[in-house]
Protein backbone atom coordinates (compact mmCIF):
# COMPACT_ATOMS: atom_id res chain seq x y z
CA UNK A 1 0.00 0.00 0.00
CA UNK A 2 2.76 2.71 0.86
CA UNK A 3 4.61 1.61 -2.02
CA UNK A 4 1.31 2.00 -4.26
CA UNK A 5 1.62 5.65 -2.91
CA UNK A 6 5.25 6.58 -2.81
CA UNK A 7 4.79 5.14 -6.83
CA UNK A 8 2.07 7.61 -7.39
CA UNK A 9 3.96 10.25 -5.79
CA UNK A 10 6.86 9.89 -8.17
CA UNK A 11 4.96 9.88 -11.29
CA UNK A 12 2.80 13.20 -10.20
CA UNK A 13 6.67 14.81 -9.52
CA UNK A 14 7.75 13.80 -12.73
CA UNK A 15 4.69 15.09 -14.61
CA UNK A 16 5.01 18.25 -12.93
CA UNK A 17 8.69 18.36 -14.27
CA UNK A 18 7.58 17.43 -17.72
CA UNK A 19 4.57 19.93 -17.59
CA UNK A 20 7.16 22.60 -16.73
CA UNK A 21 10.11 21.67 -18.64
CA UNK A 22 7.95 21.97 -21.80
CA UNK A 23 6.05 25.50 -20.31
CA UNK A 24 10.01 26.61 -20.67
CA UNK A 25 11.03 25.16 -24.06
CA UNK A 26 7.70 26.63 -24.98
CA UNK A 27 8.94 30.08 -24.08
CA UNK A 28 12.31 30.05 -25.25
CA UNK A 29 11.52 28.84 -28.73
CA UNK A 30 8.70 31.65 -28.72
CA UNK A 31 11.29 34.41 -28.30
CA UNK A 32 14.37 33.12 -30.03
CA UNK A 33 15.95 29.03 -31.28
CA UNK A 34 17.62 27.90 -28.56
CA UNK A 35 20.92 25.62 -29.76
CA UNK A 36 21.77 22.02 -27.94
CA UNK A 37 23.46 23.65 -24.62
CA UNK A 38 20.19 25.77 -24.40
CA UNK A 39 18.52 22.93 -24.63
CA UNK A 40 20.56 20.38 -22.21
CA UNK A 41 20.77 23.31 -19.52
CA UNK A 42 16.66 23.66 -19.55
CA UNK A 43 16.29 19.50 -19.35
CA UNK A 44 18.91 19.87 -16.71
CA UNK A 45 16.81 22.60 -14.69
CA UNK A 46 13.67 21.48 -15.24
CA UNK A 47 13.68 17.30 -15.11
CA UNK A 48 15.82 17.57 -11.85
CA UNK A 49 12.77 19.01 -10.06
CA UNK A 50 11.20 15.48 -10.15
CA UNK A 51 13.54 14.69 -7.32
CA UNK A 52 12.93 17.55 -4.85
CA UNK A 53 11.60 14.78 -2.28
CA UNK A 54 14.10 12.83 -2.37
CA UNK A 55 17.14 15.08 -2.46
CA UNK A 56 15.83 18.68 -2.16
CA UNK A 57 19.25 20.45 -1.57
CA UNK A 58 21.07 18.44 -5.19
CA UNK A 59 17.70 19.59 -7.17
CA UNK A 60 17.95 23.02 -5.74
CA UNK A 61 21.73 23.25 -6.64
CA UNK A 62 21.06 21.64 -10.40
CA UNK A 63 17.74 23.33 -11.00
CA UNK A 64 19.79 27.17 -9.89
CA UNK A 65 23.05 26.58 -11.48
CA UNK A 66 21.37 25.12 -15.05
CA UNK A 67 19.26 27.59 -15.20
CA UNK A 68 21.68 30.60 -14.39
CA UNK A 69 23.98 29.19 -17.11
CA UNK A 70 20.97 29.22 -19.48
CA UNK A 71 20.41 33.22 -18.81
CA UNK A 72 24.47 33.66 -19.27
CA UNK A 73 24.51 32.01 -22.68
CA UNK A 74 21.09 32.60 -24.09
CA UNK A 75 19.71 36.04 -22.21
CA UNK A 76 16.04 34.68 -21.52
CA UNK A 77 13.46 36.82 -20.41
CA UNK A 78 12.20 36.17 -17.00
CA UNK A 79 10.56 33.16 -17.34
CA UNK A 80 13.76 31.46 -17.38
CA UNK A 81 13.46 31.77 -13.88
CA UNK A 82 10.52 29.38 -13.30
CA UNK A 83 11.86 26.24 -12.67
CA UNK A 84 14.42 27.91 -10.04
CA UNK A 85 10.99 29.36 -8.60
CA UNK A 86 9.62 26.04 -7.82
CA UNK A 87 12.77 24.77 -6.63
CA UNK A 88 13.00 27.77 -3.62
CA UNK A 89 9.40 26.73 -3.22
CA UNK A 90 9.80 23.28 -2.36
CA UNK A 91 13.06 23.69 -0.35
CA UNK A 92 10.98 26.10 1.94
CA UNK A 93 8.26 23.76 1.84
CA UNK A 94 10.73 21.30 3.22
CA UNK A 95 12.07 23.61 6.37
CA UNK A 96 15.11 24.20 4.27
CA UNK A 97 14.94 28.26 4.38
CA UNK A 98 18.76 29.14 4.12
CA UNK A 99 19.61 27.08 0.99
CA UNK A 100 16.81 28.91 -0.67
CA UNK A 101 17.77 32.17 0.36
CA UNK A 102 21.07 31.57 -0.90
CA UNK A 103 19.85 29.53 -4.18
CA UNK A 104 17.28 32.80 -5.07
CA UNK A 105 20.07 35.41 -4.00
CA UNK A 106 22.43 33.51 -6.53
CA UNK A 107 19.94 33.53 -9.47
CA UNK A 108 19.08 37.21 -8.67
CA UNK A 109 22.63 38.38 -9.08
CA UNK A 110 23.65 36.61 -11.88
CA UNK A 111 20.52 37.80 -13.81
CA UNK A 112 20.62 41.45 -12.75
CA UNK A 113 24.26 41.24 -14.02
CA UNK A 114 23.63 39.58 -17.22
CA UNK A 115 20.64 41.73 -17.77
CA UNK A 116 22.94 44.89 -16.77
CA UNK A 117 26.26 44.17 -19.30
CA UNK A 118 23.83 43.43 -22.50
CA UNK A 119 20.80 46.14 -21.72
CA UNK A 120 22.11 49.68 -21.12
CA UNK A 121 18.16 50.69 -20.19
CA UNK A 122 19.48 50.52 -15.94
CA UNK A 123 15.81 51.19 -15.27
CA UNK A 124 14.11 48.34 -17.13
CA UNK A 125 16.70 45.95 -15.85
CA UNK A 126 16.15 47.04 -12.02
CA UNK A 127 12.36 46.62 -12.49
CA UNK A 128 12.55 43.17 -13.85
CA UNK A 129 15.05 42.02 -11.41
CA UNK A 130 12.83 43.79 -8.16
CA UNK A 131 9.89 42.02 -10.09
CA UNK A 132 11.75 38.52 -9.68
CA UNK A 133 12.52 39.25 -6.12
CA UNK A 134 8.81 39.64 -5.42
CA UNK A 135 8.32 36.35 -7.23
CA UNK A 136 11.41 34.66 -5.43
CA UNK A 137 9.74 36.10 -2.16
CA UNK A 138 6.10 34.81 -2.95
CA UNK A 139 7.67 31.51 -3.45
CA UNK A 140 9.97 31.25 -0.31
CA UNK A 141 6.39 32.51 1.82
CA UNK A 142 3.77 30.28 0.13
CA UNK A 143 6.58 27.00 0.77
CA UNK A 144 6.90 28.19 4.67
CA UNK A 145 3.22 28.35 4.46
CA UNK A 146 2.65 24.81 2.85
CA UNK A 147 5.04 23.84 5.75
CA UNK A 148 3.38 24.93 8.50
CA UNK A 149 -0.07 23.62 7.15
CA UNK A 150 1.40 20.20 6.48
CA UNK A 151 2.40 20.54 10.46
CA UNK A 152 -0.68 21.90 11.86
CA UNK A 153 -2.45 18.79 9.70
CA UNK A 154 -0.37 15.99 11.16
CA UNK A 155 -0.93 17.79 14.59
CA UNK A 156 -4.66 18.00 14.12
CA UNK A 157 -4.32 13.80 13.34
CA UNK A 158 -2.70 13.26 16.01
CA UNK A 159 -4.71 15.13 18.21
CA UNK A 160 -7.62 13.18 16.85
CA UNK A 161 -5.69 9.68 17.72
CA UNK A 162 -4.98 10.79 21.29
CA UNK A 163 -8.57 11.25 21.71
CA UNK A 164 -9.42 8.35 20.39
CA UNK A 165 -6.82 6.62 22.59
CA UNK A 166 -8.38 8.18 25.27
CA UNK A 167 -12.02 7.66 24.95
CA UNK A 168 -10.96 4.07 24.65
CA UNK A 169 -8.83 4.08 27.76
CA UNK A 170 -11.77 5.64 29.08
CA UNK A 171 -14.16 2.65 27.92
CA UNK A 172 -12.08 0.29 29.49
CA UNK A 173 -11.82 2.24 32.66
CA UNK A 174 -15.93 2.24 33.16
CA UNK A 175 -15.76 -1.15 31.90
CA UNK A 176 -13.37 -2.09 34.13
CA UNK A 177 -15.62 -0.05 37.32
CA UNK A 178 -18.26 -1.95 36.03
CA UNK A 179 -17.29 -5.68 36.48
CA UNK A 180 -15.85 -4.83 39.80
CA UNK A 181 -19.77 -3.29 40.82
CA UNK A 182 -20.87 -6.73 39.27
CA UNK A 183 -18.72 -8.56 41.38
CA UNK A 184 -19.70 -6.74 44.11
CA UNK A 185 -23.51 -7.48 43.81
CA UNK A 186 -22.84 -11.19 42.62
CA UNK A 187 -20.61 -11.74 45.82
CA UNK A 188 -23.41 -9.93 47.89
CA UNK A 189 -26.44 -12.10 46.33
CA UNK A 190 -25.13 -15.22 45.40
CA UNK A 191 -22.08 -16.23 47.46
CA UNK A 192 -24.74 -15.87 50.89
CA UNK A 193 -27.08 -17.69 49.56
CA UNK A 194 -24.77 -20.62 48.00
CA UNK A 195 -23.39 -21.13 51.45
CA UNK A 196 -26.63 -21.22 53.36
CA UNK A 197 -27.47 -24.67 50.92
CA UNK A 198 -24.22 -25.97 51.19
CA UNK A 199 -24.28 -26.00 54.74
CA UNK A 200 -27.71 -26.86 55.16
CA UNK A 201 -26.96 -30.30 53.04
CA UNK A 202 -23.63 -30.92 54.74
CA UNK A 203 -25.55 -30.55 58.26
CA UNK A 204 -28.67 -32.93 56.94
CA UNK A 205 -26.27 -35.28 55.88
CA UNK A 206 -24.02 -35.51 58.75
CA UNK A 207 -26.96 -35.99 60.67
CA UNK A 208 -28.29 -38.53 58.82
CA UNK A 209 -25.30 -40.36 58.97
CA UNK A 210 -24.92 -39.79 62.51
CA UNK A 211 -28.38 -41.29 63.03
CA UNK A 212 -27.14 -44.12 60.68
CA UNK A 213 -30.05 -43.95 58.04
CA UNK A 214 -28.95 -43.67 54.35
CA UNK A 215 -28.20 -40.32 53.05
CA UNK A 216 -30.89 -39.37 49.85
CA UNK A 217 -28.76 -39.43 46.76
CA UNK A 218 -30.34 -36.32 45.92
CA UNK A 219 -29.01 -34.92 49.45
CA UNK A 220 -25.48 -35.59 48.19
CA UNK A 221 -25.91 -34.13 44.60
CA UNK A 222 -27.51 -30.89 46.33
CA UNK A 223 -24.50 -30.86 48.77
CA UNK A 224 -21.44 -31.48 45.47
CA UNK A 225 -24.03 -29.23 43.37
CA UNK A 226 -23.54 -26.41 46.05
CA UNK A 227 -19.68 -26.84 46.68
CA UNK A 228 -18.98 -26.65 42.77
CA UNK A 229 -21.21 -23.59 42.64
CA UNK A 230 -19.65 -21.88 45.03
CA UNK A 231 -15.80 -22.73 43.24
CA UNK A 232 -17.44 -21.74 40.01
CA UNK A 233 -18.85 -18.60 41.41
CA UNK A 234 -15.65 -17.38 42.93
CA UNK A 235 -13.95 -18.37 39.66
CA UNK A 236 -16.37 -16.19 37.80
CA UNK A 237 -15.80 -13.27 40.29
CA UNK A 238 -11.43 -13.45 40.05
CA UNK A 239 -12.51 -12.95 36.19
CA UNK A 240 -14.42 -9.91 37.08
CA UNK A 241 -11.96 -8.28 39.12
CA UNK A 242 -8.78 -9.37 37.16
CA UNK A 243 -10.33 -10.23 33.60
CA UNK A 244 -7.58 -13.22 33.94
CA UNK A 245 -9.60 -16.47 33.57
CA UNK A 246 -8.88 -18.97 36.01
CA UNK A 247 -8.07 -22.56 35.29
CA UNK A 248 -10.01 -25.20 36.33
CA UNK A 249 -13.41 -24.49 33.56
CA UNK A 250 -12.42 -26.78 30.71
CA UNK A 251 -12.64 -29.96 29.42
CA UNK A 252 -9.70 -31.02 31.68
CA UNK A 253 -12.60 -31.71 34.40
CA UNK A 254 -15.73 -33.16 31.58
CA UNK A 255 -15.57 -36.24 33.55
CA UNK A 256 -15.71 -35.04 36.72
CA UNK A 257 -18.75 -32.69 35.68
CA UNK A 258 -20.01 -35.99 34.07
CA UNK A 259 -19.79 -38.24 37.45
CA UNK A 260 -22.10 -35.43 39.04
CA UNK A 261 -24.74 -35.59 35.65
CA UNK A 262 -24.55 -39.52 37.23
CA UNK A 263 -24.88 -39.08 41.03
CA UNK A 264 -27.90 -36.82 40.09
CA UNK A 265 -29.35 -39.67 38.06
CA UNK A 266 -28.84 -39.19 34.97
CA UNK A 267 -27.74 -42.50 32.89
CA UNK A 268 -24.59 -40.67 31.11
CA UNK A 269 -22.30 -41.68 28.27
CA UNK A 270 -19.13 -39.59 27.07
CA UNK A 271 -17.16 -40.79 23.89
CA UNK A 272 -14.61 -38.85 22.51
CA UNK A 273 -13.25 -39.18 18.58
CA UNK A 274 -10.12 -37.64 17.25
CA UNK A 275 -6.79 -36.55 18.80
CA UNK A 276 -6.89 -35.36 22.29
CA UNK A 277 -5.01 -32.16 22.51
CA UNK A 278 -4.40 -28.97 24.39
CA UNK A 279 -6.75 -26.55 23.16
CA UNK A 280 -6.93 -22.87 23.18
CA UNK A 281 -8.11 -21.90 26.51
CA UNK A 282 -11.68 -19.68 25.48
CA UNK A 283 -12.68 -22.73 23.31
CA UNK A 284 -11.83 -25.19 26.18
CA UNK A 285 -14.38 -23.31 28.53
CA UNK A 286 -17.01 -22.92 26.23
CA UNK A 287 -17.06 -26.02 25.31
CA UNK A 288 -17.30 -27.25 29.18
CA UNK A 289 -19.91 -24.57 29.52
CA UNK A 290 -21.99 -26.01 26.62
CA UNK A 291 -22.35 -29.43 28.02
CA UNK A 292 -23.04 -28.42 31.77
CA UNK A 293 -25.95 -26.27 30.64
CA UNK A 294 -27.10 -29.41 28.12
CA UNK A 295 -26.51 -31.54 31.50
CA UNK A 296 -28.53 -29.23 33.65
CA UNK A 297 -31.29 -28.72 30.61
CA UNK A 298 -31.75 -32.59 30.81
CA UNK A 299 -32.16 -32.49 34.59
CA UNK A 300 -34.58 -29.83 34.72
CA UNK A 301 -36.43 -30.62 31.52
CA UNK A 302 -35.70 -34.18 30.15
CA UNK A 303 -36.69 -36.05 33.32
CA UNK A 304 -33.16 -36.84 33.83
CA UNK A 305 -33.20 -38.96 30.65
CA UNK A 306 -30.37 -41.51 29.23
CA UNK A 307 -27.91 -39.08 27.62
CA UNK A 308 -25.03 -39.13 25.24
CA UNK A 309 -22.07 -36.70 25.37
CA UNK A 310 -19.70 -36.67 21.94
CA UNK A 311 -16.31 -34.40 21.53
CA UNK A 312 -14.80 -34.69 18.36
CA UNK A 313 -11.39 -33.32 17.71
CA UNK A 314 -11.03 -32.06 14.18
CA UNK A 315 -8.04 -30.17 12.88
CA UNK A 316 -9.81 -27.06 12.73
CA UNK A 317 -13.26 -27.89 14.63
CA UNK A 318 -14.04 -28.77 17.91
CA UNK A 319 -17.75 -30.47 17.54
CA UNK A 320 -19.35 -30.99 21.04
CA UNK A 321 -22.92 -32.78 20.90
CA UNK A 322 -24.93 -33.53 23.84
CA UNK A 323 -28.30 -35.85 23.51
CA UNK A 324 -30.92 -36.86 25.50
CA UNK A 325 -33.76 -39.41 25.25
CA UNK A 326 -36.05 -37.15 26.97
CA UNK A 327 -39.67 -37.03 26.25
CA UNK A 328 -39.92 -34.53 23.87
CA UNK A 329 -41.43 -35.62 20.02
CA UNK A 330 -39.88 -34.92 16.82
CA UNK A 331 -41.35 -31.07 15.59
CA UNK A 332 -41.75 -29.84 18.99
CA UNK A 333 -40.91 -25.76 19.06
CA UNK A 334 -37.94 -24.92 20.90
CA UNK A 335 -37.82 -21.73 23.33
CA UNK A 336 -34.67 -20.58 23.60
CA UNK A 337 -34.02 -19.50 27.87
CA UNK A 338 -31.52 -18.09 29.38
CA UNK A 339 -29.07 -21.20 28.88
CA UNK A 340 -29.84 -22.39 25.17
CA UNK A 341 -29.21 -18.08 24.87
CA UNK A 342 -26.31 -18.23 26.91
CA UNK A 343 -24.81 -21.10 24.22
CA UNK A 344 -25.31 -19.15 21.14
CA UNK A 345 -23.63 -16.55 22.58
CA UNK A 346 -20.84 -17.86 23.59
CA UNK A 347 -20.18 -20.02 20.46
CA UNK A 348 -21.31 -16.67 18.39
CA UNK A 349 -18.57 -15.03 19.87
CA UNK A 350 -15.70 -17.63 19.16
CA UNK A 351 -17.32 -17.65 15.62
CA UNK A 352 -18.84 -21.02 15.46
CA UNK A 353 -22.21 -22.79 14.63
CA UNK A 354 -24.81 -23.54 17.34
CA UNK A 355 -27.80 -26.08 16.49
CA UNK A 356 -30.70 -27.08 19.10
CA UNK A 357 -33.67 -28.64 18.42
CA UNK A 358 -35.49 -31.68 18.75
CA UNK A 359 -34.40 -35.37 17.35
CA UNK A 360 -36.47 -36.65 15.17
CA UNK A 361 -36.44 -40.17 16.97
CA UNK A 362 -37.33 -37.88 20.21
CA UNK A 363 -35.46 -36.42 22.80
CA UNK A 364 -33.00 -33.56 22.33
CA UNK A 365 -29.79 -32.59 20.39
CA UNK A 366 -27.22 -29.64 21.21
CA UNK A 367 -24.25 -29.28 18.58
CA UNK A 368 -22.35 -26.70 18.64
CA UNK A 369 -18.82 -26.29 15.98
CA UNK A 370 -15.96 -24.04 17.67
CA UNK A 371 -13.10 -23.51 15.47
CA UNK A 372 -9.83 -23.48 17.08
CA UNK A 373 -8.58 -20.36 15.93
CA UNK A 374 -9.76 -18.06 18.16
CA UNK A 375 -9.43 -14.40 20.28
CA UNK A 376 -11.44 -13.22 23.10
CA UNK A 377 -11.84 -14.41 26.55
CA UNK A 378 -15.53 -16.35 27.11
CA UNK A 379 -16.35 -16.67 30.54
Amino acid sequence: MQGDIDRRIRLLDAALAVAIGAAVLAAACAASRPDTLDLLLMAAGTLALAGHRWAPRAVLAVTTVAMLGYVVHAHPGSWAAFPVLAAVHTAARGGRRAWAVAAGTLFLAGYFTVLIVAAPDAQDTVERTLLLLGWFVCAGVTGLIDKNWQAYLRQTEQRALDAERNREETALRRAGEERLRIARELHDSLTHSISIVKLQAGVAVHLARKRGSEVEPALLAIQEASGEAMRELRATLEVLRTDVVAPGTGLDRIDELAERARTAGIELSVTVTGVERTLPSDVDRAAYRIVQEALTNVARHADRARTSIELVYGEHVLTVRVDDQGPGAPGDAVTAGTGLTGMGERVRALGGTLAAASRPDGGFSVRAELPLQTSGTIV
